[in-house]
């Protein structure tokens, strides 16, 4: 199994035809002890300039530019994150966490 926390980007295999990707997980550790699951947000490089969409600075592991899509929100079986890459950066995840109560209305 692989260790990763709130904050961290990891790989994610998301059930879908060449679809495993970079994603954010912003859930907090264990959210529910009776399924194996996180929540995770993902990154592309699909940049439309959306609302939800979060910017952040290309670090070296990723291939090319890209934003974190907050209407992307899954959950995902914990079974599905292949292996952690880096932390987010902490300035940027308030952002995200701004940006998912407007979102979700919370």
């Amino acid at each position: 199994m692989t260790n990763f926390s709130r904050g961290d980007v990891v790989i994610v295999d998301l059930g879908m035809a060449a679809k495993v990707r970079p994603c954010v997980v912003v859930s907090i550790p264990a959210p529910d002890r009776r399924r194996n699951m996180s929540v995770v947000v993902p990154m592309t490089t699909e940049i439309r300039g959306g609302t939800f969409e979060v910017p952040f600075f290309k670090p070296t592991w990723l291939r090319q530019e890209s934003v974190v899509n907050l209407l992307g929100i899954a959950g995902v079986d914990n079974s599905r994150i292949e292996r952690r890459l880096a932390p987010f950066p902490a300035d940027k995840m308030l952002e995200i966490d701004s940006g998912l109560r407007r979102l979700l209305g919370l």
